[in-house]
């Protein structure tokens, strides 16, 4: 089965910075996009970046100019360095990938464990 392992959530000061990983294993044909998403208490899960299979990327206006979505293709693995953090950006981030595996004729879409990000004010 898909399996996505997140890495790099922890505690910052504002204006810190950190860098997640997300790893996707299996028997894996294609990875059609692969994004963050986070969620703070009390709220609605939000994407916050998205980089497609073709290239295209997308950021959530509250992020943009301070995180970077990137893909390591050879290792299937997605990663969101986030500088100047704020508090506001304190939240569990979730990764999420669609994609097809070989058992399957058709993509789905996985999600990580979930990894908590505080930043500190």
């Amino acid at each position: 089965q898909v399996q996505l392992v997140e890495s790099g959530g922890g505690l910052v000061q504002a204006g810190g910075s950190l860098r997640l990983s997300c790893a996707a294993s299996g028997s894996i044909v294609s990875i059609n996009a692969m994004a963050w998403y986070r969620q703070a208490p009390g709220k609605q899960r939000e994407l916050v970046a998205q980089i497609r299979g073709g290239g295209n990327i997308y950021y959530a206006n509250s992020v943009k100019g301070r995180f970077t979505i990137s893909r390591d293709n050879a290792k299937n693995t997605v990663y969101l360095q986030m500088n100047s953090l704020k508090p506001e950006d304190t939240a569990v981030y979730y990764c999420n990938a669609d994609l097809r595996q070989v058992t399957y004729a058709f993509s789905r879409t996985y999600w990580g464990q979930g990894t908590q990000v505080t930043v500190s004010s």
